[in-house]
């Protein structure tokens, strides 16, 4: 099964192409798109990492307006979507809570190696 042709393969550069659009964008998507060039890649993670803690502060923020909802008028909201909700926001900050501690934990290597 060949996945690359000998002539779309130049150097060390190959042309990627989006499966799923989930997926981040490249280079050629990257222009017109909000994501920064690949060229620098402290932008793209830093902004990366940033709207990555906005989306966990976002489901914090729905969870905490849709258990207020319940709370005040309960016919108007479903048990199930409150339920799901806190589900997602738990396990959002769950994982980023266990990045957040492995992250500390590689500068700590990295700072105390000699």
């Amino acid at each position: 099964m060949d996945l690359l042709s000998p002539l779309s393969v130049q150097g060390h550069v190959i042309g990627l192409q989006r499966s799923d659009p989930r997926h981040l964008p490249g280079s050629a998507a990257a222009a017109s798109s909000s994501v920064p060039a690949v060229s620098d890649p402290e932008v793209g993670f830093g902004r990366l990492f940033f709207d990555a803690l906005n989306n966990v502060n976002d489901l914090q923020h729905t969870t905490m307006d849709l258990t207020e909802t319940m709370l005040t008028d309960p016919d108007s909201v479903d048990i199930h979507d409150v339920t799901v909700a806190i589900a997602e926001a738990n396990l959002a900050l769950s994982m980023t809570k266990a990045i957040m501690d492995r992250a500390i934990r590689a500068y700590q290597e990295v700072i105390n190696t000699r």
